[in-house]
């Protein structure tokens, strides 16, 4: 996959695809046979400060960590985005979700890795 803006973090999709965040400002998914399926920055009228880690749960929403906003957002395949972290955090870079709802995100700003809960229905 070439012309990207910067390619910073990548995670695979449920689908085949993956999702790749771009430190110009913005997330790019793509399909299975590599194809721009959409930008998430024009799909949500999202704008991000410097997109960093990204990782898909189980729902097939794709998770966000902006270094620069220092919070982490949700964007649900339908709906709205959802600002999951928007305080507490330094520097957040990479972020992974477990099957048990609990947001992992390593915190470059503060040398640790901090854990949320940000699902309540169980898995």
């Amino acid at each position: 996959v070439s012309n990207l803006q910067g390619p910073r973090y990548v995670s695979p999709a449920p689908n085949g695809g993956f999702v790749v965040s771009e430190e110009c400002g913005d997330v790019k998914v793509f399909t299975s046979s590599r194809k721009l399926l959409c930008s998430l920055s024009s799909k949500y009228g999202h704008r991000f400060g410097n997109p960093a880690g990204v990782c898909i749960d189980e729902d097939g929403s794709i998770l966000v960590a902006d270094e620069q906003r220092r919070t982490v957002h949700l964007f649900p395949e339908h709906g709205a985005p959802v600002c999951l972290v928007s305080a507490g955090l330094r520097r957040p870079a990479g972020v992974a979700c477990s099957s048990f709802g609990h947001l992992f995100v390593a915190d470059a700003g503060e040398n640790c890795v901090k854990v949320f809960k940000y699902r309540v229905r169980p898995p």
